[in-house]
């Protein structure tokens, strides 16, 4: 079992930068994938980024590439999502999800999710 906490969430003007954490508890959070997700209202649960264990490597969504860094701190058991340049269509909740996975696809590739984080950017 592992559970997930997100945190940093809030308000930011376009063009600014947040930086929103997902702290891992239960298990040992290095041999997870851990990918990031949004979901705006009376939308989809959109995929932002993921971050694997198995090799280091980091993927990212075409919307927001170029735009956000997933680092984590597997001493902290804690995985950050960066965003800048933010835009008001990044307005959404956003959850981090984990999975033992070596290379999880979408949201059904993750079994483990937090509550989110409500992230607005205001224009």
């Amino acid at each position: 079992q592992v559970l997930l906490e997100e945190s940093g969430g809030g308000l930011v003007q376009a063009g600014g930068s947040l930086r929103v954490s997902c702290a891992a508890s239960g298990r040992t959070f290095s041999r997870y994938a851990v990918g990031w997700f949004r979901q705006a209202p009376g939308k989809e649960r959109e995929f932002v980024g993921v971050s694997r264990w198995s090799d280091g490597s980091t993927y990212y969504g075409d919307s927001v590439k170029d735009r956000v860094t997933i680092s984590r701190d597997n001493a902290k058991n804690t995985v950050y999502l960066q965003m800048n340049s933010l835009k008001p269509e990044d307005t959404a909740v956003y959850y981090c999800a984990a999975s033992s996975l070596l290379s999880p696809r979408g949201v059904r590739g993750f079994a483990y999710w937090g509550q989110g984080t409500q992230v607005t950017v205001s224009s």
